[in-house]
């Protein structure tokens, strides 16, 4: 039987670089096929669910989002029935995201990108595989999910990592010099409507949601429109207070009444004071285990 060709997508913003990244990988794995270069992240997504290759190589900084953001959102809403692609990050070096990588156990290739880094990342990315194609070969099918509401124990894994490095400094984000400070922590949120700025108490917000270009800040009572990106609301709210379910949603947890799962495995949040059903991402469902 012949092996099946193995197939991988490159992330880069920059068209020089990913043209040499393709360079060096057909002379680093010539049997690889190179289906795809984008150049953002939602691209990246977008082409990578359509094509489903076996490996991706992800620039962390790109435009719009970044590679580790696009990695979350393609884990979220990657097929169950299907292993999660190798994945291996680029970066520019930054002292704060190797640190990042090595502690969550991540591939990663520093820029400029070395062939004997390369070959390593290579051999890795290789011997993931051949163990995927023995438990094909031995069990006669993909490693299974264990149950239609969980992901695979594989996927889990990549999910946890992505969830740390979400959250490191200097990693997806601006290069920082050196970790950022604890941000004070917000306790009123001002929105203009027109002439008027409305004093929004964040003791009354039920939950955010970003919406293109603005953020949603949803009281029992009534919505407002904020200009501030949800990752710096993040930054500037309780982590214990606001809780991350999605990669648009921040909710208040007192705010959370039910947590509902469907035939699919789809969690639903039911608020208090809120009409409205939340979906959570894989990425945050470990938020809800019953105690």
């Amino acid at each position: 039987m012949t092996e099946p060709v193995p197939r991988a997508l490159i992330a880069e913003d920059e068209p020089l670089l990913a043209a040499a990244l393709q360079q060096d990988l057909a002379r680093a794995w010539p049997e690889l096929q190179v289906v795809a270069l984008v150049g953002d992240g939602r691209s990246a997504v977008r082409q990578a669910l359509a094509l489903r290759p076996d490996v991706l190589f992800f620039d962390i900084r790109m435009p719009g989002q970044s590679g580790i953001e696009a990695a979350a959102e393609l884990a979220d809403a990657w097929p169950d029935d299907l292993p999660f692609p190798a994945l291996v990050f680029a970066t520019a070096y930054d002292q704060y995201a190797v640190q990042a990588f090595e502690a969550q156990a991540v591939d990663y290739l520093l820029k400029p990108i070395q062939a004997d880094r390369l070959a390593r990342t290579v051999a890795k990315v290789q011997g993931l595989l051949a163990q995927r194609a023995s438990a094909v070969a031995t069990t006669g099918a993909p490693p299974a999910t264990p149950s239609a509401a969980l992901p695979s124990p594989e996927l889990e894994a990549t999910m946890t990592q992505l969830r740390a490095l979400l959250g490191a400094p200097g990693v997806g984000t601006a290069p920082a010099a050196a970790p950022a400070a604890a941000a004070t922590r917000l306790s009123v949120i001002q929105a203009s409507q027109g002439t008027q700025i409305h004093m929004v108490p964040v003791a009354e917000v039920v939950y955010f949601e970003a919406a293109d270009k603005y953020v949603r800040v949803l009281t029992a009572e009534r919505e407002y429109l904020i200009r501030t990106a949800l990752k710096e609301l993040i930054e500037q709210l309780d982590p214990q207070e606001f809780w991350q379910v999605h990669r648009s949603t921040l909710v208040r947890a007192t705010a959370i009444a039910t947590v509902t799962r469907d035939e699919a495995g789809k969690q639903h949040l039911s608020l208090r004071g809120r009409p409205e059903r939340l979906p959570v991402s894989r990425l945050y469902a470990h938020l809800f285990k019953a105690m």
